[in-house]
């Protein structure tokens, strides 16, 4: 015989995530700012080593300041 146990498991033992919600979205809407900053760069006739400082310039400059407007 075989025991089978249907019980949901223990939501206090279960473990603590990751990130939370809050830095998981500065961190998304950062990438998005840097994404577009560095587009924006290269449309606009910039080489490519210059889009991606644009880019990750925006987007380190942008969590902060996104860590306190939506904080």
């Amino acid at each position: 015989m075989t025991n089978h146990t249907n019980a949901a498991p223990d939501p206090s033992t279960a473990p603590a995530p990751l990130m939370s919600m809050h830095t998981a979205l500065v961190l998304l809407a950062a990438a998005f700012i840097g994404l577009v900053a560095g587009a924006l760069t290269f449309l606009g006739g910039g080489p490519v080593a210059a889009a991606v400082l644009a880019g990750l310039t925006g987007a380190g400059a942008s969590v902060s300041v996104l860590h306190k407007l939506i904080g």
